[in-house]
């Protein structure tokens, strides 16, 4: 799989990008993530990206020229499954998505930033406009890396047991299960004895219960939408 992801602060990716899992999904040549500087394809001597709105109004507007020629640039190259616009205003991004996009070869992430970007791009050069949540940020370096992150675990390869992301949280509706490890009793507090039973059929049932419990509690609408 290929991201490209068009920025001006393409240094904001260095820290996330460079450990954990997506460093070890680089290194394995499993995933190539791109950065690709949008003031590298500006016309004028300062390399700016950005101008006022038409109409008046507070705030700056990126141009579309800018984007467009590192757009340009990159479909020469390649074709592109899907050119991601990050905005609070795009499709809430959540586990089906991720799901979906886990599947496809070449991903354009394109990250916005001040008042928002010229509307001819979201109307001719994007396909799909994505929001990690209702609220606003400074730009969409941080969703995009929300988003890649979410995406890349998804991989074959990735994970070190690739059954783990089968049994996360929302890919079968619910929230996760709580869960323990070692040791059985720390300061008097202990872990379900059915975890320790060995009773593959009763541990299961006790994982799915409290799973439900917990969606429940939390996120009661995930039960009114499977309902």
């Amino acid at each position: 799989m290929r991201i490209d992801i068009l920025t001006i602060f393409p240094d904001m990716f260095r820290g996330p990008f460079s450990e954990s899992i997506l460093k070890r999904a680089v290194e394995k040549g499993l995933v190539e993530i791109c950065l690709h500087d949008i003031r590298e394809f500006a016309s004028n001597k300062h390399r700016r990206v950005d101008d006022y709105p038409f109409g008046g109004g507070a705030g700056m507007v990126m141009m579309i020229e800018p984007i467009e020629r590192c757009m340009e640039s990159l479909t020469k190259e390649r074709a592109y499954d899907e050119v991601v616009f990050m905005t609070p205003d795009g499709e809430l991004f959540d586990q089906p998505m991720a799901n979906r996009l886990s599947t496809f070869n070449n991903l354009m992430v394109l990250c916005g930033h001040y008042k928002g970007i010229d509307q001819r791009i979201r109307d001719h050069l994007v396909s799909m406009e994505v929001s990690i949540g209702n609220y606003v940020l400074s730009g969409g370096e941080l969703p995009a890396a929300v988003m890649t992150d979410a995406v890349v675990r998804l991989l074959p390869g990735v994970l070190g047991d690739e059954t783990s992301a089968l049994s996360d949280s929302f890919q079968d509706g619910l929230l996760s299960p709580p869960v323990f490890t070692r040791p059985a009793e720390y300061k008097g507090w202990k872990v379900p004895d059915v975890l320790l039973s060995g009773h593959d059929r009763k541990i299961s049932e006790w994982r799915h219960e409290q799973s439900l419990e917990r969606t429940r509690r939390l996120r009661p609408g995930f039960l009114k939408n499977s309902e």
